[in-house]
């Protein structure tokens, strides 16, 4: 099946990753972040100075126990950082040289069953990487989705080629597939691109074709099966998915990813190997263009990654590193007035238009304007492939008005599948911010 996507908006950035692998990155301390989970309230099992092993586990949920957050590698944990309130920002695990791990034994997923399967991915500290609609939040392990939905591509700016960055890791990929299927009376969709070198035995895969946001699974599973009100679905990015097929092949917690390394700031964008929780500065040293102005690191996409400074750390979904120019201490005299040459626009402000998709530009982070009212222009709508009326969900939103939010689709959304309108918003507006803290208010109102 292919579906055919019209609306959205490919943005052409500086910095596309070449096909080549650097060298992988040598960190000696990897942190554990929560706020890398959404919908979790993390409890701390471990303390400073204690052993861990790869796949030992570091937190839990509180409101599910079962589900577990392990440490990549094996060492010992060095501090429990905490914020305001005993807020936990993230645990900090030392490297050792033996690289031990919990030995969960390889298992054939044919002869196991469903609650063997979840329990498997649980044990291993994998859970945390589906995410269930509504609310999009880590997955609640004692619900049965109606269909799971895998997106095997990403159509961010600059995002890494999925075809090579997995061309290893066929086997983790079917493994994934098998095990997901035993978690559903349903089906397992797979949305990929026409001419993928990867095979999805057993999933219905779906070819979409359409500029971005066509990549997010949300997306997807909303062209392919909506879902509506008191349903749940599952989506997982296929980066995430071998990592849960790998708990299976290999009986061990094995979370290495391929990611790209990628922005206009990079001195030569590239793919490197590299685990969660892998300090920013280890991942780009040596390989960021010396510049006199403020640089902006990001962990995942331009469009809905988290700016993590220099100082921050690989997100646990996240399938790429972003350095772009910060903007902040750029000040342009009239820069309105000018030709605008250089600069992108969504509209045909600039001339820049008359040179197509060939053209790659340089953009900062800066808002380009201040806040103003909130304008109805249509510009959200064109940009987001779903039949939701973008602006007046993000209304009902904003004033909480809960049937409005039902009638319109909040629970098929996330807040990266706004993540255009946020872009192209003439008002200035933080859209994901305002969705994810709707999402959060919605569920502890009807829960």
């Amino acid at each position: 099946m292919e579906i055919k996507l019209s609306k959205g908006l490919d943005i052409s950035l500086k910095g596309r990753p070449a096909e080549k692998m650097g060298q992988t990155a040598k960190s000696e301390y990897f942190v554990l972040v929560p706020d890398n989970f959404c919908g979790i309230t993390p409890k701390v099992v471990v303390k400073p100075g204690e052993k861990v092993l790869a796949g030992g586990v570091l937190m839990t949920d509180k409101n599910f126990p079962e589900i577990k957050f392990v440490s990549p590698v094996s060492g010992e944990v060095t501090a429990v950082e905490r914020g305001e309130k005993r807020k936990v920002l993230g645990i900090v695990v030392k490297r050792d040289a033996a690289n031990e791990y919990v030995d969960f034994g390889k298992k054939d997923i044919a002869k196991m069953d469903a609650q063997q399967v979840k329990q498997t991915i649980l044990d291993g500290g994998a859970w945390g990487f589906i995410t269930q609609r509504p609310y999009a939040i880590v997955a609640n392990p004692t619900a049965e989705p109606r269909d799971i939905f895998i997106s095997a591509f990403d159509s961010a700016p600059l995002a890494p080629n999925f075809d090579y960055a997995a061309a290893a890791d066929q086997e983790a990929i079917t493994a994934g597939i098998a095990a997901l299927k035993k978690l559903t009376s349903g089906k397992v969709y797979v949305g990929t691109r026409s001419k993928s070198s990867i095979l999805y035995p057993g999933a219905e895969v779906v070819t979409f074709v359409g500029p971005h946001p066509s990549g997010n699974a949300g997306v997807q599973a909303h062209n392919i099966k909506a879902v509506n009100k008191g349903e749940t679905i599952w989506t997982i990015s296929a980066f995430d998915l071998i990592l849960i097929g790998r708990l299976f092949t290999e009986g061990r917690v094995n979370f290495e990813r391929v990611i790209a390394i990628t922005g206009s700031e990079v001195a030569s964008p590239c793919y490197v190997k590299a685990y969660p929780g892998t300090p920013v500065k280890d991942l780009t040293d040596g390989n960021i263009v010396k510049a006199d102005y403020k640089q902006r690191y990001i962990s995942g996409n331009v469009l809905s990654g988290e700016a993590v400074g220099i100082d921050g750390y690989l997100g646990y979904q996240s399938s790429q590193i972003t350095v772009i120019p910060d903007g902040s201490d750029n000040d342009e005299f009239v820069g309105w007035a000018v030709p605008g040459l250089a600069k992108y626009s969504v509209s045909h402000t600039y001339l820049t238009w008359l040179f197509g998709r060939a053209k790659e530009y340089k953009i900062d982070a800066r808002l380009q304007g201040g806040k103003r009212a909130l304008i109805t222009s249509g510009d959200l709508d064109k940009v987001l492939p779903m039949d939701i009326y973008a602006e007046f969900l993000f209304k009902a939103t904003l004033a909480f008005d809960i049937d409005k939010m039902e009638n319109l689709g909040i629970y098929e959304i996330a807040p990266e599948d706004f993540a255009l309108c946020e872009f192209v918003d003439v008002s200035k507006t933080e859209i994901q911010k305002t969705f994810r803290l709707g999402l959060d208010r919605l569920k502890k109102e009807m829960e």
